[in-house]
């Protein structure tokens, strides 16, 4: 299965080979995988890839149910995954993104920036609606206490798990993709900047036993960058359309708001009022006062870096247009020479003589005697 246009053969193991077969070498690690399922002496080693990892039976009320904890074997099911977003990165960039570009005759700027929100937009959507369904079945909204109480959740059921490892997967494939999608040098940084950032949150809120905060912050954030990248795309559609713009303007701001309200009164009001704190990693538990605090600076830390790039871009994009507005206005308008209307009589001139269309004189002309 080829994910790429070959119209040159490159040599094996050259920078232009990998680049152009790292999808196909992706696809045949995981097909190798699920041949492995087929097979009783392999069947153990690929469910070791596919599926989460420590599950443990947990009594309820109405019997008993599965959940998971992590461990040093979530690697392998990550890593499983990685393959499969490269694989999913190549077929929308191929069979969508490309052919949308094609139609736009974008430049080359303007063609990386729409690689980019076009993949991020269909994975933004995708989490979006995945964690909704994720927190309105497990309770998370219309209860906000379970957020905080019967602190550590160590077990978690298999939909939460999931989500997080999907989502570790997503952000670590999007470090090689940097090199795959040979991506500026100038934008490399600003995309590390913000790969790194989801890294150290999903990873820090999975690791540190607060997943269900992770998932209600992750919806917010999420559903603004939505916003974002779905208001580039229309952009680079039509230049002169800025609604969505304006839209996510909006939700930016209120969504750095809820974000620290909801951080502040999980972290700092609902984990400080829990009984069990003391720092047992064993256990799960890390409710001690220096874990908060440094968990409430890190995300305050995030957001405040988050607003002040957006207000920097907001003020640079206003004096951009401000100095265009006046720019216009200085400019000396072109005189108008005033028409003048010249009458002419009918028929045309010849050496100053006006004759009739049919190219005889307007004169009357005498007849001669017989």
């Amino acid at each position: 299965m080829a994910f790429r246009r070959r119209t040159k053969s490159y040599p094996l193991f050259s920078q232009e080979f990998v680049i152009h077969n790292h999808a196909d070498i992706g696809f045949c690690l995981v097909l190798c995988v699920l041949i492995g399922l087929m097979f009783e002496v392999t069947a153990k080693t690929a469910f070791l890839f596919i599926l989460p990892q420590y599950n443990v039976s947990v009594p309820t009320a109405d019997g008993e149910t599965v959940h998971y904890h992590y461990g040093p074997k979530d690697l392998v099911t990550v890593l499983f995954y990685i393959f499969i977003a490269i694989i999913l990165h190549a077929v929308v960039q191929e069979y969508i993104l490309d052919k949308i570009s094609k139609r736009l005759h974008l430049s080359k700027v303007k063609h990386s920036k729409f690689n980019e929100s076009g993949q991020l937009v269909v994975f933004h959507l995708s989490s979006v609606i995945w964690c909704f369904y994720v927190v309105v079945t497990e309770g998370y909204l219309t209860n906000p206490r379970s957020l905080w109480e019967d602190y550590p959740h160590v077990y978690l059921p298999f939909q939460v798990k999931f989500f997080y490892l999907c989502q570790l997967a997503y952000w670590l494939h999007a470090l090689p993709e940097l090199y795959f999608q040979k991506v500026r040098k100038e934008e490399i940084p600003r995309q590390l900047q913000y790969i790194c950032l989801y890294l150290v949150h999903i990873a820090g809120a999975y690791l540190l036993n607060l997943s269900r905060l992770g998932l209600v912050l992750l919806l917010l954030q999420y559903s603004t960058e939505f916003l974002f990248h779905a208001a580039r795309l229309c952009y680079f559609a039509d230049e002169n359309n800025e609604k969505l713009f304006n839209a996510w303007a909006a939700a930016f701001g209120v969504t750095r708001l809820f974000i620290l309200t909801l951080a502040v009164l999980a972290i700092g009001f609902g984990l400080a009022r829990v009984e069990n704190q003391a720092f047992d990693p064993e256990k799960g538990n890390f409710n001690t006062l220096l874990c908060r605090l440094c968990v409430l600076l890190l995300v305050c830390a995030a957001q405040a870096w988050l607003m002040w790039r957006f207000i920097h871009s907001q003020l640079r994009h206003w004096r951009e247009r401000w100095s265009e507005q006046s720019a216009k206005r200085r400019a000396p308008a072109a005189p108008r020479l005033a028409a003048r209307l010249i009458k002419r009589e009918s028929g045309y001139h010849e050496n100053g003589v006006v004759k009739a269309e049919n190219g005889t004189s307007t004169r009357t002309k005498k007849l001669k005697s017989p």
